[in-house]
């Protein structure tokens, strides 16, 4: 199985600390979240990287770390959404499986293994904001009914998608389509897999999402040991 890690945005909601840095490298008590996204993963062949947003930093960083000894990166020239960040690594993958993680959250070991085991599958978390959040409903016997992107209406808690996936590599067969946005979405390929046979819902136990600043300082005080 490969990796994929998507970091190639720009961090906008972490400026002005993002301006120089890159948000996947912005430090987490003492060790920047990229180094803990690496150090979480489950054995993995390969890992591959989609930069764009200060890639030379990022790849700096790679060419340091311990974690993993292959890896390599793919330049999302013009980043036009996750779906097609992940099609851009459709020459890089070697494995039959991929395990695809946003660069920019941490999640736990213990739920990373979890995924990882299943042919197909894709990480939730409860959360009391769903408006903000892409919103996956399962069927009872815990694989993908329905995704809906930042629905309103729905009494918390609901469970977000908290972007962890594994995919078959029949995935870059896929042809997403062009969201009302101007982007291809992951989850689009998520759901033409679902179609296909049972993607399987997993609750994550340990998500700590960093998107915003005051997130970003509540990860400083955070309990990280699930995530070492």
């Amino acid at each position: 199985m490969d990796a994929i890690i998507l970091a190639a945005g720009k961090g906008t909601r972490l400026r002005p600390y993002t301006e120089s840095l890159p948000k996947p490298l912005l430090p987490v008590q003492g060790r920047p979240i990229l180094d803990w996204i690496l150090g979480a993963l489950p054995p993995v062949d390969r890992v591959i990287v989609v930069v764009n947003y200060l890639a030379e930093v990022i790849e700096g960083y790679l060419a340091t770390q311990s974690h993993v000894r292959d890896w390599t990166t793919v330049r999302q020239d013009v980043p036009r959404g996750t779906g097609d960040a992940l099609m851009s690594c459709r020459e890089a993958v070697r494995s039959d499986r991929v395990l695809v993680l946003n660069g920019d959250d941490l999640i736990g070991r213990e739920d990373l293994a979890r995924l990882a085991a299943e042919p197909m599958g894709i990480l939730v978390s409860a959360v009391r904001e769903p408006e903000a959040y892409g919103i996956v409903f399962p069927n009872p016997d815990g694989t993908l009914k329905q995704i809906l992107e930042k629905p309103t209406g729905l009494a918390p808690p609901q469970l977000a998608n908290i972007g962890g996936y594994v995919f078959p590599k029949s995935v870059f067969d896929l042809t997403l389509p062009l969201s009302p946005r101007g982007e291809y979405e992951i989850t689009d390929a998520v759901g033409q897999l679902a179609a296909t046979g049972a993607f399987r819902v997993i609750e994550s136990k340990a998500w700590l999402p960093i998107g915003t600043i005051e997130q970003w300082c509540w990860s400083q005080l955070a309990d990280v040991g699930a995530y070492r």
